[in-house]
């Protein structure tokens, strides 16, 4: 009579030399291409901001995505026309209409 420990062992090894499929290749994650930021718009526009707080301020426009960054006395910095809007609610800066 066959002990069935040694048949038990023969499956045991017959299975570990078969071949393991590997799984399917995860599919590489694409980068999308940052958008361009658009020049400032022209000075013929007027849009200007000066900084009326104490330290400093950067700002991020949420459409040219151009970062801004003001500086207590520094002046007017021009703005690209579509951050405007966005750029005229933060607190301590301030829209001027001339230079």
């Amino acid at each position: 009579m066959s002990c069935c420990g040694k048949a038990r062992a023969q499956a045991q090894r017959a299975a570990s030399n078969r071949a393991i499929p590997n799984p399917k290749p995860k599919p590489t994650p694409t980068i999308a291409p940052q958008p361009q930021a658009l020049p400032i718009a022209p000075a013929t526009q007027g849009v200007y901001f000066s900084y009326a707080g104490k330290t400093g301020l950067t700002v991020t426009g949420p459409v040219s995505r151009r970062v801004y960054q003001f500086f207590a006395n520094n002046g007017a910095i021009a703005v690209d026309a579509r951050d405007a809007a966005s750029l005229a609610r933060v607190p301590h800066l301030r829209q001027i209409q001339h230079l």
